[in-house]
C-alpha cells in the first residue's frame, strides 16, 4: 500500500496499490471504519489478483471532493492555501506500547546503540 506513487514506482515492488491520500493515511481516514474496511478489502483483492510484476493498481477512493488538500502537503510551515494538519515532530522516542519501550531501552542498555533493537550476537 502506498500514498507516494513516484516513490513506489521507483522501487519497483512486485505489486502494489496506490491510494491518493495524504501520507500517513494509507489505510483511510481516522475513525471511518467503513472506508478503512473497503480499502483493505480492495487492497487484499488487488494484491491477490495482480499477475504482472511491477503493477501498481490505483484505488478509486478520494480524500476530499477537491484536490485542494494537496496544497498544504509537505509544507510544514503552512504556506499552502490550507494549514498543515500534521502532528509536530519531536526528538522524544514514541512507542506503540510499554513493551516496545522496554525492549528498545533494554537493547540500548545491552548494545549501547540507539538504533539497534536486537542485541548483538555474543561471540
Amino acid at each position: 500500500m502506498s500514498s507516494a506513487l513516484s516513490i513506489t514506482a521507483a522501487v519497483n515492488p512486485p505489486r502494489a496499490v496506490f491510494l491518493d491520500f495524504p501520507l500517513g493515511h494509507t489505510a483511510g481516514k481516522a475513525g471511518d471504519k467503513a472506508l478503512q474496511r473497503r480499502i483493505m478489502i480492495d487492497t487484499l483483492s488487488a494484491l491477490d489478483s495482480i499477475q504482472v510484476p511491477g503493477t501498481i493498481r490505483t484505488l478509486p477512493y478520494r480524500w476530499a471532493d477537491s484536490d485542494d488538500w494537496k496544497d498544504s502537503v509537505m509544507r510544514p510551515d503552512g504556506s499552502g492555501s490550507h494549514s498543515d494538519a500534521r502532528t509536530a515532530r519531536d526528538e522524544t522516542p514514541q512507542y506503540q506500547n510499554p513493551e516496545d519501550r522496554d525492549a528498545a531501552e533494554s537493547a540500548l542498555a545491552t548494545t549501547g546503540c540507539p538504533g539497534c533493537y536486537f542485541p548483538k550476537a555474543r561471540t
